[in-house]
């Protein structure tokens, strides 16, 4: 049985994955792992391909959910993304592209939902 915060996440990805492919990406894949990382949705539109994070709550929201993306998650986003470009699911797509880091914000207020879209919402710092 799943708990309310891991319906109210699948149902935010299922909306962002809507909004994704309205806007003209394929989704690759969606909570693709590789050890303890995850990426929410890996999407390929012509521009690149599109590291997704989807930050989901319930109404009323204290913080906007896209602030949640601190510092910390996104290292392990550009940790995963690594993990992905080296991985065999990768060397079906071409081979050389851009790479963005993208997050969906959903907030959910019963059947109702406001969901934005951020492109390249960080660029990530290589140490």
């Amino acid at each position: 049985m799943r708990n309310t915060r891991q319906v109210i996440g699948k149902r935010g990805e299922d909306e962002a994955c809507r909004l994704l492919e309205e806007m003209g990406h394929t989704i690759i894949c969606r909570n693709w792992r590789h050890g303890h990382l995850e990426i929410d949705i890996i999407s390929l539109k012509e521009n690149g391909l599109h590291i997704v994070e989807v930050k989901s709550l319930a109404a009323p929201a204290v913080t906007a959910p896209e602030t949640k993306v601190n510092r910390s998650k996104r290292v392990k986003m550009v940790a995963g993304a690594k993990a992905f470009l080296n991985s065999d699911e990768r060397k079906a797509l071409p081979a050389d592209m851009e790479v963005f880091f993208d997050v969906v914000s959903v907030i959910f207020d019963g059947p109702d939902f406001e969901i934005e879209y951020y492109p390249q919402a960080f660029i990530p710092i290589y140490d």
